[in-house]
């Protein structure tokens, strides 16, 4: 693999950091450049009141790893993890965190491994042969997001209620991140910019107003954030699955 080219990982800080790390034992050369800042539970209350109606609960749906992590940030003292409720991720990133938090690994459904992609639909897969009449639900999510799960689940006779764990931001760049965004302007060939957000790309508009995007490369872990990144301009736009490995391939590819 050349060894010119660098990864630029855009999710929040912690999961970028964690990617960075693999990606570099894997032999490419990836940095983090965090395009979406999380704020956890901006109403702490809220979110406590949600943990003490979780024994009722028969499933709580976790839509991202900041949010089972911001969730049980915000736990009270002595709250455990209720023996009946399960615990739904739309990815295994989130599902690692759940088992790392200290919810049993037997409590988590989850996509199928080989999933196309990890998204709610993936996950409504694991959940569409359960009968969900009058069962109760919580969605534990960030502020706004896509309702398609929450629909589906109620249109399936589910009660859903929803809990905001985190507020996500446009982030203030530091002076070195700044820096790595002038060098991908300035050697847009030298650069991929690693996308797991449509919000991230939103973001990076923002932040680089000006910025002329149409030499610049990008590989997306989803239809819909490969499209964002082709109206904002992006010359080339790879896709690749979620999971590591088939992002590393897809990296692997590209740099050869």
């Amino acid at each position: 693999m050349s060894a010119s080219l660098r990864v630029l990982v855009t999710r929040p800080a912690r999961q970028a950091a964690d990617w960075v790390a693999r990606l570099r034992a894997a032999g490419i050369d990836a940095v983090a450049l965090p395009l979406i800042e999380i704020v956890c539970a901006p109403d702490e209350a809220q979110v406590q009141a949600a943990w003490e109606q979780l024994p009722s609960m028969r499933l709580a749906v976790f839509v991202s790893p900041n949010a089972a992590e911001c969730f049980f940030g915000a736990r009270p003292p002595a709250a455990q993890w209720p023996a009946d409720t399960r615990a739904a991720a739309v990815g295994p990133g989130t599902s690692r965190v759940l088992r790392e938090l200290g919810v049993d690994a037997g409590q988590i459904v989850e996509p199928a491994v080989d999933a196309a992609q990890f998204d709610s639909e993936a996950l409504w897969e694991q959940l569409r042969a359960i009968d969900w009449n009058a069962q109760q639900v919580l969605i534990v999510r960030g502020d706004g997001g896509r309702e398609w799960l929450a629909e589906t689940l109620r249109a399936h006779g589910a009660q859903v209620s929803a809990v905001c764990a985190y507020r996500r931001c446009v982030p203030r760049l530091d002076e070195a991140q700044r820096a790595i965004v002038a060098a991908a302007l300035r050697e847009p060939r030298r650069h991929l910019w690693f996308f797991s957000s449509s919000e991230a790309i939103a973001n990076l508009e923002s932040i680089a107003a000006e910025a002329d995007w149409s030499r610049a490369r990008a590989l997306a872990t989803h239809p819909r954030i490969a499209e964002s990144a082709q109206r904002l301009g992006f010359d080339e736009v790879a896709r690749a699955r979620p999971a590591f490995e088939a992002v590393r391939a897809c990296i692997q590819s590209i740099a050869l």
